[in-house]
């Protein structure tokens, strides 16, 4: 999903005349981040949230913190972007953004497709 939300991202901030105010590295943090993110929740979706240790004792699944973590990293990039659109765009922005689009990614996981 990384090029895909990358290039999704990019076409948006290319739209608002900001993509040149992005560092390339920056996007493809959130791209790659995120990526990883539905990549954890599609897991979390098909195993469950808990598992068993080799001794028998119920835990969480350690997906769910790594989900949890990349979730967070997600959207501390998607800020850093996202300021920069409000910094610099000549008009107030309303509307759908690639990172409002994150859940319907995830369902998209969830359903295979």
């Amino acid at each position: 999903y990384a090029a895909e939300i990358y290039e999704e991202t990019w076409q948006w901030l290319n739209e608002r005349s900001c993509a040149s105010l992005i560092n390339p590295m920056l996007l493809e943090q959130y791209a790659m981040s995120a990526s990883r993110w539905v990549q954890l929740e599609g897991i979390n979706s098909q195993y469950g949230f808990i598992t068993k240790t080799a001794q028998g004792v119920v835990t969480a699944s350690p997906f769910v913190a790594q989900a949890q973590a990349y979730m967070k990293q997600t959207n501390q990039l998607w800020y850093q972007i996202y300021q920069v659109v409000r910094e610099n765009c000549a008009v107030e922005y309303r509307g759908a953004t690639p990172h409002d689009d994150m859940m319907e990614r995830l369902l998209t996981a969830r359903r295979g497709g």
